[in-house]
C-alpha cells in the first residue's frame, strides 16, 4: 500500500505536491496560531484601549468590543482591563442591544463596587432600560407611552434612584433627576391607563383599585388628577355616594380647574407628547 502510495505521489506535478503538503499542514491542526496572524498580538494595554476607543467613536462598535475583549483576555489585572468592561457596555449601549449593555453593567458593578466609575454604570443601566422603554417603535409611532409595558422604564427607575441616592454629588446625578421626574409620571400614567381602560369595560371596583395605586404610589404625578377623576366616576357609577363625595372634595381641593369637570374621560394629545 505505502509502495503504490509512493509511486502515486512522484508522478504528481511539483506545485500539486506543495499544495497536497499545505492541506495536510492546516488539516493537521498543525497551523499557524491565531495571534501568529493577529494584527494586535504584540499589542500593549494601551493602544488596545486607545484603538477600541477611537473606533467606537468612529461608530466602529463591533470592532471597538472585540479590542476590549482582547485587551481584558491578556491584561486581566491592569487598570485598562477595568475600564474596558465599562466601556463595552457603552458600545453595547449605542449599538442599542439593551440586554447585551446591561449584563455588562451589572458585571461591572458585581466586580468593582467600589470602583471611582460605578457611579457611571447605575447611569448607563438607566439609560440602557430608559431607551428601551422608549423603544424605535414607540418614537416613530403615535402609541401612547404610558399603554406599554412599564418593566423597563421601573427598572429604569431603579438603577437611577440608586445612582442619586448613592451618590448625590456624581456629575450624572442631575440628568439622572431628571429622567427620573418623567419616569415617574410615565408609571403613574400607565396604571391610570389600566384604570380607564376597566372603566371603559364597567369594572368600576378595579378602576378605582388602579387609580387608587397610582395616587399612593406616585403622590406627586401630573396623571393623578385623571386618576381622581376616574374615583369620582367609578364611586358614582357604583353607587357608593359617600366615597364619591370624598374624592370629590380632594380633586377639587387639589385640581380646581381641571378640565375633566368638562371634557370627561376624553382624551386629548397626551402629556408625554408635550415633552
Amino acid at each position: 500500500m505505502r509502495s503504490s502510495l509512493a509511486a502515486f505521489l512522484r508522478t504528481l506535478p511539483a506545485s500539486t505536491l506543495a499544495s497536497l503538503f499545505c492541506l495536510v499542514f492546516f488539516a493537521s491542526g498543525c497551523g499557524v496560531l491565531p495571534d501568529q496572524v493577529d494584527e494586535t498580538a504584540k499589542w500593549s494595554a494601551q493602544k488596545l484601549y486607545t484603538s477600541a476607543k477611537e473606533s467606537i467613536a468612529e461608530g466602529g462598535y463591533d470592532l471597538g468590543i472585540k479590542y476590549f475583549e482582547k485587551l481584558e483576555a491578556r491584561f486581566p489585572y491592569g487598570k485598562y482591563a477595568q475600564q474596558a468592561q465599562l466601556e463595552v457596555a457603552y458600545a453595547y449601549y449605542k449599538k442599542e442591544e439593551t440586554a447585551s449593555a446591561l449584563a455588562a453593567c451589572d458585571r461591572f458593578i458585581r466586580l468593582h463596587p467600589n470602583h471611582p466609575n460605578v457611579d457611571y454604570a447605575y447611569y448607563l443601566k438607566g439609560l440602557a432600560n430608559f431607551n428601551e422603554d422608549l423603544g424605535i417603535f414607540g418614537r416613530i409611532s403615535d402609541q401612547d407611552l404610558t399603554e406599554r409595558d412599564p418593566g423597563a422604564a421601573a427598572e429604569s427607575f431603579d438603577a437611577f434612584k440608586t445612582l442619586v441616592t448613592r451618590y448625590p454629588n456624581s456629575r450624572y446625578t442631575p440628568d439622572a433627576t431628571l429622567r427620573m421626574n418623567y419616569l415617574v409620571n410615565a408609571l403613574a400614567s400607565h396604571e391610570v391607563h389600566v384604570a380607564r381602560y376597566y372603566m371603559k369595560r364597567g369594572a368600576y371596583v378595579a378602576a378605582v383599585n388602579r387609580a387608587q395605586s397610582s395616587i399612593k404610589t406616585y403622590p406627586n404625578a401630573p396623571a393623578n388628577e385623571e386618576a381622581l377623576f376616574i374615583m369620582v366616576k367609578a364611586y358614582d357609577l357604583l353607587g357608593m355616594n359617600d366615597l364619591r363625595d370624598d374624592a370629590e372634595r380632594v380633586m377639587r381641593k387639589n385640581f380646581p380647574k381641571s378640565e375633566y369637570y368638562v371634557r370627561g374621560l376624553n382624551r386629548t394629545e397626551p402629556w408625554w407628547k408635550l415633552w
